[in-house]
């Protein structure tokens, strides 16, 4: 009766291997990533014992990527891009073009096709944002300027990736494609244009219309107030619209996916959609980092260990290297340069996308996909290292490299204020740390009032913008004495420190109060017991975002009663019984 259930028994064999090495690596301190990969290659064709279906695997796989595509497109935000875009645009595109540089030259060394090629550089260019976003998480910089800087990096990474998987498919007889006819020079530009005007189509739709109607079409179901119709109808949007997508304009899977959460990030629903879905997606991810495991041919560690190198160096240093590079020429610090840096050690889902697509298209041969897969198990094993060597890092490199005291040290033209402003915020100003959301309303309301403020920003493209607009700015790193002494904290009134950055705060303090021992210090928490802790080292003033919108909705409420009487007050203090009457005392009296 249970004999012929494949589908039941790939489910159950994937979650319960995966949920068993996920634990087991999350408990060495490795991403759990790893173990869903290893439980695929135990179950896969590969490995002795139980072999899972691997086409219906396959098909549980292409979900996990709509899924997965999904939630980047939820998270992605085109402010936070935009205000990286001058270091995270050239950054990722150079980075990724010496990339594919790298895997093409060492793919043809080998003596494969130059589309082999091209597949394999450009699988081992794109990062996962998964890996990315769990580690900066992790040790808790990711609303830190260097982890928007590696996030908005990741997110162009991204977008050329989605573009490269819609282009592929049309190129990939003149890539030398074993199952694809090349076409003459006319018909591949008609099929590119085709190709390109058919996603215009696609976005212009979902921009103008899906921005309306998938909204509206929600909001007519959360108003039934039945939580699993919510929850379906975003796994509708998700599912549905990548295949309407893909039957009727030909695009990939993941970019009907990803257009879909990006649309619906745009509307009120988009946090409920990504609390609503996550279960599910993280499910059908596990289900596809499982079935990209069973591709693997563990062999290849033995057979072919000095490719395996080559991918594994091409990843961690390579691309390591040429991120470094760029980060520095950019005229950031050496900390962001090394955040950025260990951010992109790694490879993920879009590289197992690339690489499946391109097995798929009869360009990658099956030793490639093992290649990119071995590569990703060993980078990103090894990436919490990388990152818990960044500080180790920074000292030594400081210590032993004048070329990078130098850099380090170099002038830059927004790290202090101009002569012509300077004089102005030379005494009783307010140094307000962090131009975000907070900081921007802070010094809206301070320039309201008259009263002086010099705005210390990490970010220097937003640096230059408030210079333009004639408002004091320096750019620096505000834990580094330096940015707070072009700040002119040693005569300021009062540093207001708006950054979600709990690791720096107490060095930005320490600092203050050596230059400044009289300055008062408006600090912001993140929780109620860090705000107790701050309170009990002496800071001046805490704002804890609970506690104030607590205070704000009590203080509204209360206004619109008015104060009970003496003897009304005391009736409602005084004890009652289960009926509500006046419990009695001994003496009889109420």
């Amino acid at each position: 009766m249970h004999d012929n259930i494949p589908l039941i028994t790939t489910l159950a064999a994937a979650f319960s291997v995966a949920l068993v090495l996920g634990f087991l690596a999350e408990r060495i301190k490795v991403p759990a990533l790893v173990g869903y990969l290893v439980a695929g290659i135990i179950i896969g064709p590969s490995t002795p014992g139980f072999v899972a279906d691997v086409h219906l695997a396959s098909q549980l796989a292409e979900i996990g990527v709509m899924l997965l595509m999904f939630g980047v497109g939820l998270h992605f935000s085109l402010d936070d891009l935009m205000a990286v875009k001058r270091i995270a645009v050239p950054g990722a595109v150079v980075q990724m073009s010496l990339a594919t540089l790298l895997g093409f030259a060492v793919a043809w060394w080998w003596g494969w096709s130059w589309g082999a090629g091209l597949i394999l550089g450009l699988s081992l260019s794109c990062a996962s944002t998964v890996v990315l976003l769990k580690a900066l998480e992790a040790r808790g910089v990711l609303s830190s300027m260097n982890g928007r800087i590696a996030v908005g990096w990741l997110v162009v990474e991204d977008l050329a990736t989605v573009l490269v998987l819609v282009l592929l498919p049309p190129m990939a007889g003149i890539l030398g494609s074993s199952t694809a006819t090349t076409p003459a020079t006319e018909s591949l530009w008609l099929t590119i244009g085709q190709t390109l005007l058919q996603v215009a189509a696609f976005i212009a739709i979902m921009l103008v219309a899906g921005r309306r109607v998938i909204p509206w079409l929600l909001w007519q179901v959360s108003r039934t107030g039945s939580r699993e119709l919510f929850t379906l109808s975003v796994v509708v949007a998700a599912v549905g619209i990548a295949f309407g997508a893909a039957k009727l304009f030909s695009v990939s899977f993941a970019l009907g996916a990803f257009f879909a959460g990006m649309v619906l990030r745009e509307s009120e629903f988009s946090h409920r959609a990504a609390q609503e879905s996550l279960p599910l997606r993280d499910a059908f991810s596990v289900l596809f980092f499982v079935s990209v495991g069973m591709l693997f041919e563990p062999a290849i560690l033995l057979e072919q260990p000095m490719r395996v190198a080559a991918v594994v160096a091409i990843i961690i240093v390579g691309k390591s290297l040429a991120a470094f590079c760029l980060v520095l020429l950019l005229r950031y610090p050496l900390n962001t340069a090394l955040t950025v840096s260990a951010s992109l050690a790694q490879i993920g889902e879009f590289s197992f996308i690339l690489a499946g697509l391109g097995l798929t298209l009869g360009l990658m041969p099956a030793e490639g996909m093992s290649l990119v897969l071995a590569g990703a198990l060993i980078s990103i094993a090894l990436n919490p290292l990388l990152f818990a060597a960044i500080e180790p890092a920074r000292r030594w490199i400081l210590q032993r490299s004048r070329l990078a005291r130098r850099l380090e040290q170099s002038a830059d033209p927004f790290a202090e204020l101009p002569t012509t402003t300077a004089p102005k915020y030379l005494k009783g100003q307010v140094v307000l740390v962090g131009y975000g959301r907070l900081g921007k309303r802070i010094a809206v309301a301070l320039a309201a009032r008259g009263i002086p403020y010099v705005v210390a920003e990490q970010n220097r493209e937003i640096v230059e913008d408030l210079r333009t607009q004639g408002v004091a700015a320096v750019s620096g790193d505000a834990a580094e004495p330096a940015a707070l002494i072009q700040a002119h904290i040693a005569h300021a009134a009062m540093l207001v420190i708006s950054t979600p950055d709990p690791l720096n705060t107490r060095q930005m303090v320490d600092t203050a109060r050596n230059l400044n021992p009289g300055i008062e210090i408006v600090l912001r928490a993140h929780s109620e017991d860090e705000a107790d802790l701050l309170r009990q080292d002496g800071f001046d003033t805490i704002f804890f975002a609970e506690e104030e919108l607590s205070k704000s909705i009590t203080g509204h409420v209360l206004e619109r009663f008015p104060p009970p009487s003496d003897a009304a007050a005391s009736a409602a203090a005084a004890p009652q019984d289960d009926a509500g009457a006046p419990v009695k005392n001994s003496s009889g009296r109420h």
